[in-house]
């Protein structure tokens, strides 16, 4: 039990801070000190609102959904760094890279941790 404690805290910090950054740079208009793809801060903020009020949700509960979509966001956040990388070579902010590589181990841990459960 001491794991899913761990992993839905975990999910409820990345997903808040996803929401909060996105928040303030897609809607409220702050401006970064470095170059912000357009699209990236609403993918960070739907997907920080998704680990919010979905996967801590169903983590919290010891669902059997907690795994798969913990696995989907983890997927989700890989495809969208390789994506990138590729496509925004040069242009992509190593900020943004970094937190991308924060936000794909995170979700390593959580799985990590689920599975230890199941």
């Amino acid at each position: 039990m001491k794991r899913i404690k761990i992993a839905t805290i975990l999910s409820f910090v990345i997903g808040a801070m996803a929401v909060f950054i996105g928040v303030r740079v897609a809607f409220l208009g702050q401006k970064m000190p470095y170059y912000v793809i357009g699209w990236l801060p609403v993918y960070n903020l739907v997907l920080g609102l998704l680990a919010v009020f979905l996967s801590t949700i169903l983590i919290w509960k010891n669902s059997r959904l907690a795994l798969p979509i913990s696995v989907a966001t983890l997927v989700s956040h890989s495809a969208v760094t390789l994506f990138l990388l590729i496509s925004y070579n040069g242009t992509v902010s190593i900020f943004s890279l970094i937190a991308m590589a924060i936000r794909i181990a995170t979700w390593i841990i959580i799985i990590s941790l689920l599975r230890k459960e199941t």
